[in-house]
C-alpha cells in the first residue's frame, strides 16, 4: 500500500480533534455531551462502566479500561474526584506523546507534582480550574470558564477544542496557578456565604420574609464587592491607607454591636468572631486609618 492510498486514522480524517475522557460524573458527563454536540470523536470511561451507557448511545465510544481510552486518542481529558484517582486510573496507560488536560480540583502543589510525573511518562500537561458547574457548560452566556496552566504549546494547540464546552483562561506555565485561581476565588466565594447565611440567621426569628430580604442583601454585596479593586491596589502599593472610607479604627470600635445583636437574635457569633478578632489584632499593631486590607499580612504570617 503506498502512502497516498495508505488508510487513514480517525485522527486525520476528522475535522474536529478528537478527545478522551476519563471520569463521567456530573461535571464529565456535561463535559462529554457538549463534545458531542460539535462533533468531537469522543472516547469515555469510567470506573462504573454503566454510567458510559448514555453517552454511548448518544455516539461516544465506551472504553473498557482507562489505558485502552488513552491510547484512542492524543488529547485526553481527565475529570475524576482526586489526585489519588488520577494516579490511579493513569497507572498502565501509555502517556508517550500524549496531551493531558487534567481538570480534576487538586492543590496547586498536586498540580505541579502531576505535571512533572506525566513529563516522566513523555505527555504535555495543563492543569485546568474549572469555573462552572455543570448546568452552565455548554452555555456561553452562562459565564462559565477554566483555568488553564501548564505547557503553553499544548493549550494553544487544542485551545479551541477546550473551549467547546466552556471558555478558557490561560494562567500561565506555573503547573499549580490553575488550582491556585480555582481555590482562591471559591474561597472568596465560601466567605460570601458565610455572610449571606448570618445575614439570614438574623432575621430568621423575626417577621421578615427572606424572599423580600434577597435582594437588598444581593444589591449591597454587589456594591461592596467593588472593594476588591481597591484592596487589590492597596496590596500592590502597600499602602493600606490608599482610599479609604471606613477606617480599620472604626470599624473595630462598631464590632461590639454586631456581636450584641447576634446575641440578641439567638445566633451563634461563630462565622464573624475569627474576622473581627483578626481586625483587632491588625489594629495592636498597624493605624487606624488602614483599610481591612491590612489583615491580609495576618494571615500570610499565619499568626
Amino acid at each position: 500500500m503506498t502512502a497516498n492510498t495508505r488508510e487513514k486514522t480517525p485522527e486525520q480524517t476528522s475535522e474536529k480533534t478528537p478527545v478522551t475522557l476519563l471520569g463521567l460524573g456530573a461535571m464529565g458527563t456535561a463535559l462529554a455531551r457538549t463534545w458531542l454536540a460539535a462533533d468531537h470523536p469522543l472516547t469515555v470511561w469510567n470506573r462504573t462502566p454503566a454510567r458510559a451507557a448514555g453517552l454511548v448511545a448518544e455516539g461516544a465510544k465506551g472504553a473498557g479500561s482507562a489505558a485502552e481510552a488513552v491510547a484512542a486518542s492524543t488529547l485526553v481529558v481527565v475529570c475524576l474526584l482526586d489526585d489519588a484517582s488520577v494516579g490511579e486510573a493513569l497507572a498502565d496507560a501509555d502517556l508517550t506523546g500524549k496531551d493531558l488536560v487534567n481538570l480534576t480540583t487538586t492543590t496547586p502543589d498536586q498540580a505541579r507534582a502531576r505535571a512533572d510525573w506525566a513529563r516522566e511518562r513523555g505527555a504535555r500537561y495543563l492543569d485546568g480550574g474549572i469555573m462552572a458547574v455543570p448546568p452552565m457548560v455548554g452555555v456561553p452566556e452562562a459565564g462559565g470558564y477554566v483555568f488553564y496552566s501548564g505547557a503553553a504549546e499544548l493549550f494553544e494547540q487544542h485551545r479551541e477544542t477546550l473551549a467547546v464546552p466552556v471558555g478558557t483562561r490561560y494562567i500561565g506555565a506555573d503547573a499549580g496557578h490553575a488550582a491556585l485561581h480555582d481555590v482562591a476565588l471559591l474561597s472568596g466565594m465560601y466567605g460570601m456565604f458565610a455572610g449571606i447565611h448570618h445575614a439570614f440567621a438574623l432575621i430568621r426569628k423575626d417577621d421578615i420574609d427572606p424572599v423580600e430580604f434577597a435582594p437588598l442583601l444581593a444589591d449591597w454585596l454587589a456594591a461592596m464587592a467593588q472593594g476588591v479593586h481597591l484592596a487589590a491596589d492597596q496590596l500592590r502599593s502597600g499602602d493600606y491607607t490608599k482610599g479609604v472610607v471606613s477606617g480599620l479604627g472604626m470599624q473595630v470600635a462598631g464590632t461590639p454591636t454586631f456581636l450584641a445583636t447576634a446575641e440578641q437574635q439567638g445566633v451563634s457569633t461563630e462565622l464573624l468572631l475569627p474576622y473581627f478578632d483578626l481586625m483587632a489584632r491588625r489594629l495592636a499593631e498597624a493605624s487606624g486609618d488602614e483599610d481591612l486590607t491590612g489583615v491580609v499580612e495576618l494571615l500570610v504570617r499565619g499568626e
